[in-house]
Formats: C-alpha cells, structure tokens, sequence
C-alpha cells in the first residue's frame, strides 16, 4: 500500500483481547486519528465499567453523550462518517476501534439503512405470513409500501425480503451515508478461549478494586437511574445492586464475569462472519501481535 494513500483501519476482536493497545501503538507508529467504536464508552460518567483508554484525549467519539440518551447505529454511523470526511480532506489515516461490531460492519459495508431491531410481535407476524402465504407474499406488499427499498433488496432471499419489510413498517429511513475513499483494512485479534476467559476474570476484579461501586454511586447522586440506555452496559445492572447492597462483592463479580464471559463469545461468532477480516491468533496484544498488524497494513 502506498504510504500517502490514508488508511481506515479497522481493530476488531472481544472484549479484554487487547484491542485499545494494538490500536494506540498503530495509531502512534502511523499518525492516525483514533475513533471508538464501543456503543458504551461513548457514554460520559462510565469509564471504569466501560474499560474506557486512559488516554481519552487521542479519540474521537468518546465521552460525547449523558447516560439517559439514546443512542443507535445509525446514529453513530453518520457521526463517523462527518468526522472521517474531515480526516481524509486532511489526507489522515483513521483507526477505529470498539467491542460493537455492528458499529464496525455498518461503517466498513457502508450499510445504507439500519435501524432497531423489531418487536417480537412484528417479527411473528412476518415470520407467520412468510410461512403460510410464501415469499411471493411480502415481495408484493414490499414492492407495494416501499418500491425503491424492493429495487435494493434481493427479492429471492427470504431474510432480506422481511427484514426490508420490518424497516418500512418501523418507518426507518434510508440513511445518507457517503464514506470517504480509504483504503479499508480489517484487523481481527483471535485469542486462546482459556486465555481471554482468565484476562476477563482479573479485569472485572480489577474495575471492581478500581472504583467501579463509586462511579455507580457518583452516577445515583447526579441523578441517574439504573433504568438510563447507558446501564445496559455489562455489569452495571450488577453494581447498582451491589451499590444498594442487595448482593455482595462475590456474586456481583462472579454474574459480570460469566456475563462478560458470554458476550465475549458472541463477538466472536460475530467475527468469525466478518467480510476480508485479517485475523491474527495470539495471547492478547504484544510485539508479535504488534509486527502482524503491521503487514496487514503494509
């Protein structure tokens, strides 16, 4: 790759892989702007639930939203977009990096339309009319409500067609998305299972020795409740019961760490069906790590 050509480089893989230092040591050797990724850490007041980077002030939409916003792909999509647009004006390469591989695929992919996912009646109802009146079916009401949308769809592929159909039926609108001409690379780091499952266990006991109760109780008296999108964050559900003293120490971190457990192996399903992702096995960032992501870059 030429090295004038500006780079939007991608750092994906599960939680405590190591992804923030693989990613700040590319963005110092290379000059990169850093971007978060992660639908949690974009949230104020959350650093140490979050395992937010110490080095704040080198990223980009970080710290830009109250707990009690929401806050969608979509919506992050377009701030990504905006920001890299000024990035690549500069001829800066970009390295975006975040647990939240929708945020990821939907930015790289360049997904046009996003949105929520439906309610469990709508999907039924679907689901329903697509087994006993065939696909037929909802590519003519799809063609009918929303002709531009079944130009774009693959009318012969079943979950496209009802999934279209769940858009027009929430009313989500195609997004205006316009990514700059980079030269996209996908780094995906592949940790050992008992590996990472060790590396999770000492981080949440390491947030909880860090203050994660007095960021939770700092977070009750500013007036926020654990009912806010923010606290949908792993663990938090837990400290706010620790806080109020409705489980102890051990629980808490024993349900985060089976929690944190989990979600880490649905990131990983989720990889392993991401587009041109350059995957580099290891244990966790180090130079070996360091000099491979290098080459997919070189």
């Amino acid at each position: 790759m030429s090295n004038n050509a500006p780079l939007l480089i991608g750092i994906y893989g599960p939680t405590a892989s190591g992804k923030t230092a693989l990613a700040e040591k590319m963005a110092a050797e290379i000059d990169a702007q850093l971007i978060n990724a992660d639908a949690f850490q974009a949230y104020r007041y959350m650093d140490i639930g979050t395992a937010k980077p110490e080095n704040k002030e080198q990223y980009e939409l970080l710290d830009i939203l109250d707990p009690d916003e929401s806050f969608g792909v979509g919506d992050w999509v377009l701030r990504a977009c905006a920001l890299l647009e000024r990035l690549y004006d500069q001829g800066r390469s970009a390295i975006i990096v975040g647990g939240t591989g929708l945020y990821l695929r939907a930015l790289f992919e360049e997904y046009a339309e996003m949105g929520p996912p439906p309610s469990p009646a709508l999907r039924a109802d679907l689901e329903k009319r697509l087994h006993e009146e065939g696909l037929q079916a909802l590519v003519e009401e799809l063609q009918q409500k929303d002709p531009e949308r079944a130009a774009r769809t693959d009318l012969l592929n079943p979950s496209r067609v009802r999934r279209a159909l769940e858009l027009v039926r929430m009313g989500v609108e195609r997004i205006d998305l316009h990514l700059p001409s980079y030269i996209k690379v996908k780094i995906g780091l592949d940790l050992d299972k008992t590996f990472l499952e060790a590396q999770i266990e000492q981080r949440v006991y390491k947030m909880l020795q860090n203050g994660w109760v007095d960021e939770v109780d700092r977070l009750i008296r500013m007036g926020y409740s654990s009912t806010c999108p923010a606290f949908r964050a792993i663990g938090y559900g837990e400290v706010f019961q620790l806080a109020s003293e409705s489980i102890d120490r051990d629980e808490a971190a024993e349900r985060i760490i089976v929690s944190t457990r989990q979600y880490a192996k649905r990131q990983n399903t989720w990889l392993r069906s991401e587009p041109r992702l350059n995957r580099i096995v290891g244990f966790g960032y180090d130079s070996a790590v360091f000099a491979r992501a290098m080459d997919c870059i070189s």
